[in-house]
């Protein structure tokens, strides 16, 4: 089997950059992309589309005129515990 040449050593520190060299690519402007074609080859899959929100329309209007009408029971003991719930529900995984 012959022997395998490495090359010279070179001391092992930060990368060695050539001062004073720039290419001829980087002073030429960057090409530009393809025109786009009339026909855009993504396709969206309705498999992702999450359709409308489930909203009780009805009972929307209900809460609504009730708040309106000052008979929306208001009690911040359930409040802060809904809060204390959905606060450790995000906690969990």
């Amino acid at each position: 089997m012959p022997p395998i040449e490495i090359g010279p050593m070179r001391p092992v520190g930060p990368v060695q950059s050539q001062k004073g060299a720039v290419s001829a690519v980087s002073r030429e402007a960057p090409a530009q992309p393809a025109a786009a074609s009339a026909t855009s080859a993504v396709q969206i899959s309705s498999a992702l589309d999450p359709g409308a929100a489930p909203v009780d329309s009805d009972r929307v209007a209900e809460i609504r005129s009730a708040i309106e009408n000052g008979r929306y029971p208001v009690v911040p003991a359930r409040i802060a515990d809904a809060m204390i719930a959905a606060g450790i529900l995000l906690r969990t995984h």
